[in-house]
């Protein structure tokens, strides 16, 4: 049986954790209702601002020519693959630069420069390797997403309290009993903090890649709108953007929560 101060704590972080849900509900609901207000008054310029009137309009004529949701499913595709792809690549390199040391301190140079590379200037020659299609738009993602992540994870991996260390080693302890049993275990937040990072960056790969070679897809729509000056699909492109990524910003919260327990 729980006691009467347990309980009272209990539903005082119930209690937070509402607040905290109506707050975000609260502030993302002024913010559409005093754009629409600036609209309606002319204080801002539609056609380069749009509108939440507006946008609902054009998903609704997305929806009506069966455009919609073949658009979205291109990107959130592109987006899920890169993702998986370069969350596993960097979760594997950061665990070989754990376990050999002398590797990591050849490879940090590099992947230093490697990160601070701007990405887009990677872009024609993306395009000859992989092609103008899906492969490309992957691997510009991936390029992005995957050095962060490496760098990231082998920074927490690096930074295990080593007192735990030599404890696991004074029992004889192996190395993968040591990474399995007490690095990884200890880093998870780190890693799912990191796996937020990524998804951002997976996002953004994803869409430039679209922006060079796309045929369809969420950044298609963005791009095809600004080249016919209908910035109302502009817009609509970035909001669908901002609710899939808020989906899976919250799908990883809920793995976390999962390795939490």
């Amino acid at each position: 049986m729980f006691s009467l101060e347990h309980k009272l704590y209990l539903k005082n972080i119930r209690k937070r954790k509402f607040l905290i849900r109506m707050m975000q509900i609260l502030i993302i609901t002024l913010l559409i209702v005093i754009w629409q207000l600036a609209a309606n008054f002319g204080l801002i310029n539609t056609f380069i601002y749009s509108s939440p009137k507006e946008i609902v309009i054009t998903i609704i004529d997305l929806y009506n020519d069966g455009s919609l949701f073949y658009h979205i499913w291109v990107t959130l595709y592109e987006v899920i693959v890169s993702f998986v792809i370069g969350t596993i690549i960097g979760i594997l390199v950061a665990t070989l630069l754990w376990r050999f040391e002398f590797l990591a301190k050849v490879l940090d140079p590099y992947l230093t420069v490697l990160n601070s590379l701007p990405k887009v200037s990677l872009g024609p020659i993306i395009i000859i390797i992989a092609g103008a299609g899906t492969g490309s738009i992957i691997l510009m993602a991936l390029f992005i997403s995957v050095i962060i992540t490496i760098i990231n994870v082998h920074q927490s991996f690096i930074n295990t309290d080593l007192n735990k260390i030599k404890l696991l080693k004074s029992f004889k302890a192996s190395q993968s009993q040591i990474f399995f049993k007490l690095v990884l275990p200890s880093n998870y937040n780190n890693i799912i903090s990191t796996f937020k990072v990524n998804l951002g960056l997976v996002f953004i790969g994803v869409i430039m890649g679209e922006f060079l070679v796309s045929k369809a897809g969420v950044g298609y729509l963005i791009m095809y709108g600004s080249q016919i000056f209908n910035l109302d699909l502009v817009m609509t492109g970035i909001i669908i953007l901002a609710i899939m990524a808020s989906i899976m910003y919250y799908l990883i919260l809920f793995i976390e929560k999962k390795l939490s327990k």
